[in-house]
């Protein structure tokens, strides 16, 4: 799996139009070089380091295929979907949850990252496109982009390489992790071995420590 990077972006914290909490969802195209440190792009920033942000989210890739899936589902928002307006640090054309697996490795420009978890779509998506079901149709669909660690830092720059450099066997795809995540009543096993995968976010380690648990005793 050969890419370019098509999009770099990073933002500042500011007010969210019309209700003026603090965000950084709104990016602003980079052509670099732009330094990689162990949270990111040097320079970017997140409003709430609660849940973005840190080693395990310290780099968030967004496929540019899917904003054109969103325009269609929500024609209102077409104007205001492309590229870097989803809050995402890298956008590339040729992959998406269907095709990346937790733990890949990708060498990113001079840097070394490792996919460790999907995000999370929050309500600033729905703030800052002035729609609403639309986090909720990202979550349900599980196509809110990824987050990567950073294992080797360096930098990056528009047109860089995107190259997955390393993959585990039977690493699951992100398709397939939030299939079985989404799932009623998943088989244990399954659950486990999602939970036991090598590269996998701590803080997905313990959600599904938590649900297994739960359902170990229902």
């Amino acid at each position: 799996m050969k890419l370019i990077i098509t999009g770099l972006y990073a933002g500042r914290v500011q007010p969210m139009p019309g209700d003026g909490r603090p965000t950084a969802i709104f990016k602003t195209p980079v052509s670099g070089p732009m330094a990689i440190g162990r949270e990111g792009l040097i320079g970017d920033a997140q409003a709430d380091r609660r849940v973005h942000g840190g080693p395990d989210k310290a780099l968030h890739h967004f496929p540019a295929e899917t904003h054109a899936r969103l325009a269609a589902q929500f024609p209102e928002a077409a104007a205001s979907l492309g590229p870097g307006t989803l809050g995402e640090n890298f956008s590339t054309f040729g992959v998406d949850e269907s095709t990346v697996c937790i733990g890949d490795v990708f060498a990113v420009g001079t840097a070394k990252v490792q996919l460790c978890q999907p995000r999370q779509p929050c309500w600033k998506i729905e703030a800052r496109h002035g729609v609403d079901g639309m986090t909720r149709a990202i979550a349900d669909a599980g196509i809110a982009g990824w987050y990567y660690r950073v294992l080797e830092t360096g930098e990056v720059a528009l047109g860089d390489r995107f190259e997955l450099i390393d993959r585990l066997p039977d690493a699951p795809t992100l398709a397939a992790f939030w299939a079985l995540v989404h799932t009623h009543r998943p088989a244990l096993a399954a659950l486990e071995q999602l939970r036991d995968t090598p590269g996998l976010a701590d803080n997905w380690h313990r959600k599904l420590d938590q649900r297994i648990d739960w359902l170990r005793k229902a």
